[in-house]
């Protein structure tokens, strides 16, 4: 399950979609594809960048080709029409190209030669962009036990919540056998439902850094003897994500214009219960494990920093060899209900490696980029809300790959 996404960025803190611009969370039409093949005439960004940077994807790509060696990842295709042994084969290739290529002309003349390239279908269904936010791990002060001070706990998965195929979550098991609907937000709050079950993981200072843990996914948790705990996404109660940013925006208890991380933490200091009450409209509530190394996503393994890419895995074939192009100087930070952006992007043109689940992303016109831990992810994550295209690449299917001269 992915990361979801920092909060800092206020990516799931406030709504996606622009009242005057594209709706970028507009689910695709039934049937309608997710992938749409490039033609010869359609403009192609520069794809140098891969092996200019190729040291920064060797580890990510050796995660992907390590995960289609596994035999579950075979139940998880086709999809959009590609195969498992495409999907693995192109992996493979597009590392052999980066390895073998003596230049940025070399690599990319291959590319072009050998592989299909395809863009989503955006958030019109024919290629008009999408949405990228960015997600991170966020570092907080905390404890393994409950003090005056660390009162608010991250909870392990409970053991009557049901996963079925593939992950998803079912429900809670009753005590008759049955399976009904996990609790909300609310109610699991409201009640204590998790309390007293040795479920507790750790205890944070602020129930809004509990939020923010959940809504990312992850947390390094510092405690007062300099010792690092590092969390991970365990499960969820299934239930919908809703935005904290927008309900308070809705309510006008803060503007627009002057939403942030830390506004959001001035007014919560101000108001702390009816900022639990906001917190508790959002019906997903996040379950954690305990892990050694850095947040897995959904294929369970290592999300990169700058490298892996989340998206809705309903819709996009996993694993695989994305390029993310953000043009330079288009409206890309801004807030989406606005018609005008509010500052100028730098470019973001690179390629990644679709890793990740958007637990929040239902869309074909959305995609979180993963941008590592602590504070300068926090800082850059916050100020990313950009459009762009977002690129697949699959080996072409009548053409066998061909070695480098």
């Amino acid at each position: 399950m992915k990361l979801l996404s920092c909060l800092a960025s206020l990516a799931l803190f406030l709504p996606f979609a622009a009242c005057k611009g594209p709706d970028y969370g507009r689910p695709l039409p039934e049937g309608a594809p997710a992938l749409l093949k490039l033609s010869a005439k359609e403009p192609r960004p520069d794809f140098s960048e891969g092996f200019e940077h190729r040291d920064q994807l060797l580890i990510p790509l050796e995660r992907s080709i390590e995960w289609f060696g596994k035999p579950s990842s075979q139940t998880f295709f086709p999809m959009e029409g590609v195969s498992f042994e495409r999907a693995r084969d192109s992996v493979v290739r597009f590392k052999e190209l980066l390895l073998q290529s003596k230049s940025a002309e070399e690599f990319t003349h291959r590319l072009d030669l050998e592989f299909t390239i395809y863009k989503s279908a955006g958030w019109n269904a024919k290629g008009g962009g999408l949405l990228y936010t960015a997600y991170c791990t966020p570092i907080f002060e905390g404890s393994r036990t409950k003090d005056a001070t660390y009162q608010y706990p991250l909870y392990a998965m409970p053991p009557d919540l049901v996963k079925g195929e593939k992950g998803a979550i079912l429900g809670r098991r009753t005590a008759s056998g049955s399976v009904e609907p996990y609790p909300a937000r609310r109610e699991i709050e409201a009640s204590a439902l998790l309390e007293g079950k040795n479920l507790e993981l750790v205890y944070l200072m602020d129930p809004l850094d509990v939020f923010i843990a959940q809504v990312n996914g992850s947390a390094v948790i510092e405690t007062s003897s300099g010792e690092q705990l590092k969390f991970g996404y365990s499960a969820k109660n299934g239930r919908e994500y809703s935005s904290l940013g927008k309900e308070l925006i809705r309510a006008k208890e803060l503007k627009a214009k002057d939403m942030s991380l830390s506004k959001i933490r001035e007014w919560g200091r101000a108001n702390p219960e009816k900022l639990r009450g906001y917190m508790a409209r959002n019906d997903s509530y996040v379950f954690f494990t305990e892990i050694d190394g850095n947040p897995c996503g959904s294929l369970g393994f290592q999300v990169e920093g700058d490298r892996s890419l989340a998206t809705d895995k309903t819709l996009f074939p996993r694993g695989g060899v994305v390029f993310v192009d953000t043009p330079k100087q288009a409206k890309s930070w801004y807030w989406p209900w606005e018609a005008k952006p509010i500052v100028r992007s730098p470019p973001y043109r690179r390629f990644m490696l679709d890793q990740d689940t958007g637990g929040a992303i239902r869309t074909a016109g959305r995609a979180d980029l993963y941008f590592g831990i602590g504070p300068e992810a926090e800082q850059r994550a916050g100020n990313t809300m950009a459009e762009g295209q977002l690129y697949y690449f699959f080996l072409n299917e009548s053409e066998e790959p061909r070695a480098i001269p």
